[in-house]
This record gives structure tokens, C-alpha cells and sequence, in this order.
């Protein structure tokens, strides 16, 4: 058994395809519509042979609350170096996002950054 794909709402669709494929690597299959449900979606693919699914709806809405939903918590991404982990967090300050923790050797025995995406979503970026 293994995870298929991981997915996540957003409301700027291109932008969050743009941000992965820049700073990920990823590949995006084609864009999904469905005008009927007013849903649009991209499949993207990483070189690892992971897969994550950006959706978008008009209606989709940020949370409102400052305390951390239930249910997903944050993506990790293994880059395969302390040296990398630096690299990109010093490319994620310089490009104007968001580094809220690190780069940093953790309790847990992780070296990892935590970045947000355009969407205010979490990534890990560890050896």
C-alpha cells in the first residue's frame, strides 16, 4: 500500500502550480475543468514519483481562526543535504516567502526550514 497523492485546496490555482514547479521541481499534467461543479484542478507530479493535487472552487475561503485546523499539518520535502536546505531557504528569503522556522537541526533528528507556500501552507524542507 503506499499514498496515492496528496491534495489541497487554494484559490489562486496558477499561482500555487507556478510556486511548485519553481521551487519543487514539480510537473503539472493537464489543468482538469469541470464547469458544472466549477472546479478546476492540476495533478503534480515530483521526480521521487510523489503526486499532489491543487483544487480549486470560487467558493473555497482561508480560514478564519488563528489555531491549526485538524487534518493537515504541513508537506515534507527532502532535499538530501544541509547545504540544500540552506541554499533554499536563503532562496525562499530572498524571493519574499515566508521562512517561519530554521533552517534548524530539530528535536526529532531532522535539519529542515519550514516554509509557507502562496496559500499559507507548510512545508518542510529537510535532508
Amino acid at each position: 500500500m503506499r499514498i496515492e497523492h496528496v491534495a489541497l485546496w487554494t484559490r489562486d490555482i496558477e499561482r500555487l502550480r507556478s510556486f511548485y514547479e519553481t521551487y519543487f521541481r514539480a510537473s503539472a499534467g493537464p489543468r482538469y475543468v469541470n464547469e458544472r461543479k466549477r472546479f478546476t484542478s492540476y495533478f503534480l507530479s515530483f521526480e521521487s514519483g510523489a503526486r499532489l493535487e491543487i483544487m480549486s472552487r470560487p467558493d473555497v475561503e482561508a480560514p478564519v481562526a488563528d489555531a491549526p485546523p485538524v487534518g493537515y499539518a504541513h508537506l515534507a520535502v527532502s532535499l538530501g543535504s544541509r547545504e540544500a536546505v540552506d541554499a533554499m531557504a536563503e532562496r525562499f528569503r530572498r524571493e519574499g516567502h515566508p521562512v517561519v522556522d530554521g533552517p534548524r537541526q530539530t528535536g526529532d533528528g531532522y535539519y529542515e526550514c519550514v516554509v509557507l507556500d502562496p496559500e499559507g501552507n507548510r512545508i518542510e524542507v529537510t535532508v
